[in-house]
C-alpha cells in the first residue's frame, strides 16, 4: 500500500515545539507585513485624493477671485453713462449767461457772425450731425443744429485737454449736443444754445450742467424737436 504524501500544512508543522513556534511567528509576520502594505497603499491613495481635492479647491477659489476681480474692474473702469437732462427749461437765471436776438435764415457760403462762437443767425441749409468732434466744425452747419435745440460746446484747445476735456465730456448728454475745439476762443469753454451763451474758465464749473438743464432741447428755438442726425458730418467726428 502506497503511503499518502504529507499536505502543505504538514510540511509547515514540526514535531519540535520551538521550531513550530518559529514557523508560526514567520507566518504572522508575513500576514502583518501584507496588512501594513495594504494600509500604506490605502493611506497613499487617501492622501492622493486629499491632494486632488485641495488642488481643485485652490483652482476654484482662484477662479472665483479672478471672476470677482473682472466684475469689479468692469464696474470701476466702465465708461460713465452720459449725463441726463430734462428737455426745456423753467426760466432759471444762470450767472454769466448772455442773451441775444438772432434771426433765422438759410444762406449759402460763409457767414460773418456777431458772436464768437455764433449763438444763432443765418446758417447753412444742412445741419451738423450732433456728436463729438476733435477738429473745428463749420459755424454755419453748427448754428443750424442749435436751431433744432442742440447745444454747441466749444473749447480752446490751448486751455482744455486731457483730464479737463474728459471732465467736460462727462457732462454731455447722449444726443442733441455738439462738442468741438474752437480756435481763438476768448475763454477756455463756451456753451451755446440758440440766442444764449455761457463762457466759463473751468470744465468742472457747475454752471455748465445748469445751462444744459435750462436750454438743452429748448422749446424756444426756431425748430424745436427737429432732427440732430441724418445730415452732414464734419471732419474729426468720433
Amino acid at each position: 500500500m502506497t503511503p499518502t504524501p504529507p499536505s502543505p500544512s504538514d510540511k509547515r508543522a514540526s514535531g519540535n515545539p520551538a521550531k513550530q513556534a518559529e514557523i508560526n511567528l514567520t507566518v504572522k509576520q508575513q500576514r502583518e507585513q501584507k496588512r501594513q502594505e495594504k494600509l500604506a497603499e490605502y493611506q497613499k491613495q487617501l492622501a492622493k485624493r486629499r491632494r486632488s481635492k485641495l488642488v481643485w479647491w485652490v483652482v476654484g477659489v482662484t477662479a472665483a477671485v479672478v471672476i470677482v476681480g473682472l466684475i469689479v474692474a468692469s464696474i470701476v473702469f466702465a465708461p460713465a453713462p452720459p449725463a441726463s437732462y430734462t428737455p426745456g427749461g423753467e426760466g432759471a437765471e444762470i450767472e454769466g449767461v448772455e442773451t441775444y436776438e438772432n434771426t433765422t435764415q438759410h444762406v449759402e457760403g460763409t457767414v460773418e457772425y456777431e458772436q464768437s462762437p455764433p449763438a444763432g443767425g443765418p446758417h447753412n441749409a444742412a445741419w451738423l450731425n450732433c456728436g463729438i468732434y476733435d477738429q473745428p466744425v463749420p459755424n454755419e452747419n453748427a448754428v443750424h443744429s442749435m436751431e433744432h435745440g442742440a447745444l454747441w460746446v466749444t473749447y480752446n484747445p490751448d486751455d482744455i485737454a486731457g483730464e479737463d476735456l474728459e471732465t467736460l465730456e462727462s457732462q454731455l448728454p447722449s444726443t442733441y449736443v455738439v462738442l468741438s475745439p474752437y480756435e481763438g476762443l476768448d475763454s477756455p469753454i463756451a456753451v451755446t444754445g440758440w440766442n444764449h451763451q455761457l463762457k466759463v474758465d473751468s470744465a468742472d464749473d457747475e454752471r455748465i450742467a445748469q445751462f444744459f438743464e435750462e436750454y438743452w432741447r429748448s422749446s424756444e428755438v426756431p425748430e424745436p424737436n427737429a432732427a440732430c442726425t441724418g445730415a452732414i458730418d464734419a471732419p474729426g467726428k468720433r
